[in-house]
């Protein structure tokens, strides 16, 4: 194939999970050029152009599908045909129907999937009192990350052409319930320093007018979980009765799997 010596990093992450392996692919490829792209809390709709990039998508999976809001952002991208290594990053019960999800997306926006993998990272509900994959990824995927990283440009360079790339998944998709709106809140140990209103990929948390008090529109909200990770003062909270099963039934740990 034809020799690239750039490699774009896309990736929707609020927690930072999906961030993490997405730049752990892009070292082990080791380009001399790179270029990020983080969709997080971008939410313009002006076009990104992508030419002869190896471009790594990557996204957080919620419910087993995509993350609606990393869908929605990355529909921007123009992919003119790039090769594009697939990354969904889940909290340790399963990926169903997002890799192929992502998949789709990704030949929808021109690009030509390359590589694909499902990782681990930390789940969005995990509390130091329920813990589910808790400080994943660690040293151990990141360098599976990598070495997968390595692997897809390995491929690149030896074939002379990309054939469809198979990944696990079912069409139609995993249909998802109704959402029921539902936000963090914030305890009687918050004293507003705005750190949650930084973290939310969707702005829907602000400070009151009189700067008393965090207010959240939870029809906002997606539930990342983003705001009580990076409360300073353990003052954000976010009550879900999945939290306890999770913690419960999905407690051993599951390795990445990759797709080529």
């Amino acid at each position: 194939m034809n020799p690239l010596t750039t490699t774009r990093i896309v990736y929707f992450s609020p927690t930072h999970t999906s961030e993490k392996i997405a730049r752990a692919v892009g070292e082990g490829i080791g380009m001399p050029r790179r270029i990020e792209t983080d969709l997080t809390f971008d939410e313009s709709s002006s076009p990104i152009e992508i030419k002869n990039e190896l471009t790594i998508l990557a996204a957080p999976v919620y419910g087993g599908r995509v993350a609606p809001a990393a869908l929605k952002r990355m529909k921007r991208l123009k992919g003119n045909g790039s090769p594009a290594i697939l990354l969904a990053v889940y909290g340790n019960r399963d990926y169903e129907d997002a890799l192929i999800e992502l998949h789709d997306a990704a030949v929808s926006l021109g690009f030509t999937p390359l590589s694909a993998g499902a990782f681990v990272g930390e789940h969005s509900y995990s509390t130091p009192e329920l813990p589910i994959a808790e400080g994943r990824p660690d040293e151990t995927d990141l360098q599976k990350a990598r070495d997968f990283g390595k692997e897809s440009l390995q491929k690149w360079e030896r074939i002379a052409a990309v054939a469809p790339l198979k990944v696990k998944g079912n069409i139609p998709y995993k249909e998802l319930p109704p959402s029921r709106p539902a936000c963090p809140t914030c305890t009687d140990n918050c004293f507003v320093c705005g750190e949650c209103v930084d973290a939310c990929p969707t702005h829907a948390i602000r400070i009151a007018d009189d700067g008393s008090r965090i207010e959240t529109d939870m029809n906002l909200c997606i539930k990342c979980c983003a705001c009580v990770k990076a409360c300073p003062n353990r003052a954000r909270t976010f009550f879900s009765p999945f939290a306890a099963i999770l913690h419960e039934k999905f407690n051993t740990r599951r390795e990445p799997e990759v797709f080529f």
